[in-house]
């Protein structure tokens, strides 16, 4: 019998991360597949001892190191590390996505400043406000959820922002007024779109359903299909969730790419269960 590990970031302690790590391990048993729910803390990344390993791992968490230490061992892991780290950090993503000529928001990523350092004084930020104007967004490199990501109304706002980040990679976004409070998210499984929903916020420049954003089913447009595949295309994922703004004339404009992407909350409102479409993808690319 095929086996494989679904595995989760144990040291997060909201329910939604052993939800999404259930809701796989139970499309992977009605598929016939031995499955283990695993913790990232469980499996012992002991580097002199040879591991009982499954068939395949999928790796629904940002424990890069411990993608790598399985694939070493040769445990076909999906999404492939390589492509988690890469969507980890929004301003690698980010420098990915522009070279392969997605449209996006005007995006600058900030130079590395250590912490004990500043570049206050060196004229750079006026720069940064002259090319992208304000308001604009400031999205940190690590974060989920909407978490992270500011709206940057004021000058004051800007430099109180970029002060307080120095030691973090982040980006400077232009802010897209035509999609305040408002976006789609599209589920991709090898190349594939399974799902997709549009998501609103009344409250909130961020449509995330966790920021109090709510969501309804959407019939794409031939654009957003297109755009949502080259996005998750760019950045070599198997399994992605693609997130999209409304430019001008609603023209789609690639927000990002989540690698690990949750799938309970498209589920419960298209009805589409993505990780069964996930869990067929694995057995036809493993045969």
């Amino acid at each position: 019998m095929t086996s494989c590990w679904v595995i989760y970031n144990g040291s997060l302690v909201s329910d939604k991360f052993a939800d999404q790590a259930r809701l796989v391990a139970e499309a992977a048993e009605r598929a016939g597949i031995a499955v283990k729910i695993l913790k990232n803390y469980e499996t012992m990344m002991d580097l002199s001892v040879n591991l009982s390993i499954p068939d395949f791992a999928i790796l629904l968490d940002k424990d890069i190191l411990l993608g790598y230490f399985l694939k070493s061992r040769g445990v076909p892991v999906y999404n492939d590390p390589t492509v988690i780290d890469l969507c980890d950090n929004k301003a690698t993503q980010y420098v990915q996505l522009a070279a392969q000529g997605l449209p996006m928001p005007r995006t600058i990523v900030a130079p590395k400043v250590y912490p004990n350092f500043s570049i206050l004084d060196s004229g750079y930020f006026e720069k940064v406000i002259e090319r992208l104007e304000l308001p604009m967004i400031i999205k940190e490199g690590h974060g989920s959820f909407g978490m992270k990501v500011y709206l940057i109304e004021t000058e004051e706002q800007f430099y109180e922002k970029v002060d307080s980040l120095r030691g973090i990679d982040f980006v400077f976004q232009e802010f897209i007024a035509s999609s305040r409070g408002r976006d789609i998210r599209v589920n991709i499984v090898g190349g594939q779109i399974v799902a997709a929903m549009y998501r609103y916020s009344e409250t909130d420049f961020r449509a995330n359903i966790t920021n109090g954003g709510v969501a309804s089913p959407i019939k794409l447009t031939l654009a957003q299909k297109e755009m949502a595949l080259a996005a998750a295309h760019a950045v070599g994922a198997t399994f992605a969730g693609v997130d999209l703004l409304f430019g001008e004339n609603d023209e789609p404009l690639v927000c990002e790419v989540n690698a690990a992407a949750h799938i309970r909350n498209i589920l419960n409102v298209t009805g589409i269960n993505v990780a069964d479409a996930m869990i067929a993808y694995i057995l036809e690319d493993l045969r």
